[in-house]
C-alpha cells in the first residue's frame, strides 16, 4: 500500500503523502509497482510559470535556474510559492512486475498527475529551454506509483499539443459532469480563451448549456468569438468582482474559473446565481478567500475544487479537440506563440 501511493519515496517530512512532502527520493531504481519514465518535456502549470516569470522580470535564464533549483532541492517540480507544478511527457523505460498502470517499455506517455507529487530528476540542466514558455524540453527520469495516472499519447496529435491538452483535461470533463446536473444552465468561464477555459466552454456547449466567455482584452475576445464555443463574449478584469458581475449580466448557473492569477474568487461568486456552482480550476485560487468571500456575500453556491481527475478525462478532452477544430487552432496558436 505505501509503495502504491508513493509514501516510500517521501524523505521529508516522514509520514505524509508525496504531494504534501517537502522532499522526495527521485532515484531511478524502481520498486515493484512503480514505472520509470525517461523525460522528454515538462509542462509547467500556468500559475507556476507566471509567478516565476513575473518574479524574474521575464528573464528566462533566471526562470530556468530556479526550476532547476526547485527540482534539485525537492526531488519534484513543486513551486513553493504557488504550490503547483505541472506534468510531463516521456517514454516508459521500465515497468515494475506489480504495476497496475497498463503501460510497457517504449510507450510514449503523458503523466496525468501533478509534478508536485512525481519524483523527478533533471540530467541536462534544461539546456534546450529558454525559460520563456510553459513547455520545457528536458532530459531526466520520473517515477510513477501504482496509483498514478498515465496516458499513452495519441498518434494523431503532436506531442506538444497532446501535452497541452492533457495538462488541463480535468476542466472540460468536470464541466460536462456538472452541466448535466442542471436543466438548461448558463455557464460562464473566466479565462475563456485559455487552454482550460476554451475546452470547458466547448464541453459546456456540447452538453447543451448557454455559454459565456469572459476574457481580459479585445484580442482574446476576437480569438474566442472565432472559436465559436461561446454564445456571448465579454471583457472584464477577473480580479474585479463588480466588473465581472456587470460583464456576466444575468447570473450564471455554473461559473468556471480558469484564470492563472490570484484574486478571482469573489468575482466568480458574485456572478453566480443562488443554488449555482462555482468550479475553481486555477491553482492561483485562495480557498480561504473563496470560502470567506461566499460567506460574506451570503452566497448560496456550491464551490468545487477542480482536482484534475475525472474518469476518462484525457480521452474526453482529446475528443473535444478533434471535434472542435477552432479550439484546436487556439491551442496550436498558443503553442506557436510560446
Amino acid at each position: 500500500m505505501t509503495s502504491s501511493v508513493g509514501v516510500d519515496r517521501v524523505l521529508e517530512p516522514v509520514g505524509v503523502l508525496p504531494q504534501a512532502a517537502w522532499r522526495l527520493d527521485a532515484s531511478p531504481a524502481i520498486r515493484e509497482d512503480e514505472v520509470r519514465v525517461r523525460v522528454e518535456r515538462l509542462n509547467l502549470d500556468a500559475a507556476s510559470f507566471r509567478q516565476l516569470s513575473e518574479k524574474h522580470g521575464g528573464d528566462g535564464d533566471a526562470v530556468r535556474a530556479e526550476v532547476l533549483e526547485i527540482v534539485g532541492a525537492r526531488g519534484k517540480m513543486h513551486n513553493p510559492v504557488t504550490g503547483s507544478g505541472g506534468m510531463l511527457i516521456g517514454v516508459v523505460e521500465e515497468v515494475g512486475p506489480s504495476s497496475p498502470l497498463g503501460v510497457k517499455a517504449g510507450d510514449r506517455v503523458a503523466t496525468l498527475v501533478s509534478l508536485t507529487l512525481t519524483p523527478l530528476r533533471i540530467t541536462d540542466a534544461l539546456r534546450n529551454w529558454d525559460g520563456r514558455s510553459e513547455q520545457a524540453p528536458a532530459e531526466g527520469t520520473a517515477i510513477l506509483f501504482g496509483r498514478s495516472i498515465v496516458g499513452v499519447l495519441p498518434d494523431d496529435l503532436a506531442p506538444e499539443l497532446a501535452l497541452a491538452v492533457y495538462d488541463v483535461c480535468g476542466a472540460p470533463a468536470l464541466t460536462d459532469r456538472i452541466v448535466a446536473e442542471y436543466e438548461h444552465p448558463r455557464v460562464v468561464v473566466l479565462g475563456g480563451a485559455g487552454k482550460s477555459g476554451s475546452l470547458a466552454l466547448a464541453a459546456a456547449r456540447m452538453a447543451g448549456a448557454r455559454t459565456v466567455g469572459i476574457v481580459r482584452n479585445t484580442d482574446e475576445a476576437d480569438l474566442l468569438r472565432a472559436a465559436g464555443v461561446a454564445d456571448e463574449v465579454a471583457i472584464a478584469d477577473a480580479r474585479n468582482p463588480v466588473e465581472v458581475a456587470a460583464a456576466v449580466g444575468e447570473p450564471a448557473t455554473i461559473t468556471v474559473v480558469c484564470v492563472d492569477v490570484p484574486g478571482c474568487e469573489h468575482g466568480a461568486i458574485l456572478a453566480t446565481a443562488p443554488g449555482g456552482t462555482v468550479i475553481f480550476f486555477s491553482m492561483a485560487t485562495s480557498f480561504p478567500a473563496a470560502a470567506l468571500g461566499a460567506e460574506g456575500l451570503a452566497a448560496d453556491v456550491t464551490m468545487l475544487i477542480g482536482n484534475g481527475y475525472v474518469p476518462g478525462h484525457a480521452e474526453f478532452a482529446v475528443d473535444l479537440l478533434r471535434r472542435v477544430p477552432a479550439v484546436r487552432s487556439l491551442f496550436e496558436a498558443r503553442l506557436a506563440g510560446d
